[in-house]
C-alpha cells in the first residue's frame, strides 16, 4: 500500500465553544457586547439577557452550556444543535480538550497528562518555541511525527513551510481535534494527515525527503517505546535531507520521571548518525543535524 492509502481528511465541527472562563464573563454582563466563542481566535458580538445568549439567530441558555467541571470545554454544534463536552471515555483512556484561559489555545489531556506545556506558557507559545528550534522556514517540507491537536503542523505552515506530513495513530485524538477550533486549519491542503503508526509508515518515504523533522512524542512508556528507539531514529535520519534539522522534544531532563530514557535520547540520536547540537531550554528538546 502507498502512503496515500492512509490519508485522513480532517472534518472540523462548526460551533460555539464555552468554558468556565467564558461563563464567568457572561454571568457578569448584560446587553450586547463582544466576546470570543472560539477560545480566542475571533471576537463576536452577542446579546445577553436573563442568562439567554442571542447569537446568529439562535438562543442559548447559559446554564445549558456551562461545563460540568473547570477546564472542560462545552461545544454547541451549529449544524446539529447538539451540546456536549469535548471529552471521551474509552477502554484505553480518558481524553479531554482542556481550556487554560478565556482566549488561549487549549491543550489535549489524556489520562490526566497534558500534551502541551502550560506552566509559565501556553500550548500555542509552546508550539512556536519548537518551530523556532527546528528552524522551519519558507519552502520547507516538514515531518511532524505525532499530530495531536495539530498545532505543530499549523504553525509550520504559518511559518512558510511548503508542505507538512503528520501522523496520528489514535482515533480519539482525531475526534477531539475535529472539535477544537484551534485545530481547524488542519483541513489545509498543505497539511497531509495520515492515520497510523509513524514508526511503521515512515518506511514508505524515500531517502532525503524532508527538510525538517519535529518529533514531539507522548511521554515514554511501554506503548510508546518505539518512538524513542534507535531503529526509529535511524529512519528519521534516512528521510531527512543533508543539513536537515531534527527537533526532538523531551521535556526538562532533570525533572523527567524517567531521566535515563531522556538522557539516552542524545546517545541514540548520535548512534543513528545525527550530530546533536545541544539541548534547547526554551523549547525543552534536542536539536540535531544530519551531516552524513
Amino acid at each position: 500500500m502507498s502512503i496515500d492509502e492512509y490519508r485522513y481528511r480532517i472534518q472540523p465541527v462548526k460551533g460555539y465553544w464555552f468554558t468556565s472562563f467564558l461563563v464567568k464573563e457572561l454571568s457578569n454582563r448584560t446587553g450586547c457586547f463582544e466576546t470570543t466563542l472560539d477560545l480566542g481566535l475571533t471576537r463576536t458580538t452577542i446579546c445577553l439577557k436573563n442568562r439567554v445568549l442571542s447569537i446568529g439567530g439562535k438562543e442559548i441558555n447559559i446554564t445549558d452550556v456551562t461545563p460540568s467541571e473547570n477546564h472542560r470545554v462545552v461545544l454547541y454544534d451549529i449544524e446539529t444543535g447538539a451540546v456536549y463536552e469535548v471529552l471521551r471515555y474509552t477502554e484505553t483512556g480518558f481524553y479531554k480538550l482542556k481550556a487554560i484561559a478565556l482566549d488561549k489555545a487549549p491543550t489535549l489531556e489524556i489520562n490526566g497528562i497534558h500534551m502541551h506545556r502550560i506552566t509559565g506558557t501556553d500550548p500555542w507559545k509552546d508550539t512556536l518555541a519548537k518551530i523556532r528550534a527546528a528552524g522551519i522556514s519558507r519552502g520547507n517540507i516538514v515531518l511532524d511525527t505525532c499530530m495531536g491537536l495539530g498545532y505543530t503542523s499549523i504553525a509550520s505552515i504559518i511559518r512558510g513551510a511548503f508542505e507538512v506530513y503528520t501522523f496520528e495513530i489514535d482515533g480519539n485524538v482525531l475526534w477531539v481535534a475535529e472539535r477544537n477550533p484551534w485545530s481547524n486549519r488542519l483541513s489545509s491542503d498543505l497539511i497531509r494527515i495520515y492515520r497510523g503508526d509513524v514508526t511503521q509508515l515512515i518506511h514508505k518515504f524515500p531517502d532525503s525527503f524532508f527538510h525538517r523533522v519535529i518529533h514531539d512524542p507522548p511521554r515514554f512508556m511501554k506503548s510508546t517505546g518505539d518512538l524513542y528507539s534507535l531503529d526509529f531514529y535511524r529512519e528519521l535520519h534516512r528521510v531527512l535531507k543533508q543539513r536537515g534539522v531534527l527537533f526532538h522534544y523531551t521535556g526538562e531532563p532533570g525533572k523527567h520521571s524517567n531521566f535515563s530514557v531522556v538522557r539516552g535520547v542524545k546517545e541514540r540520536l548520535e548512534k543513528a548518525g545525527f550530530k546533536v547540537l545541544g539541548f534547547d531550554g526554551d523549547s525543552q528538546g534536542y536539536i540535531a543535524l544530519k551531516v552524513s
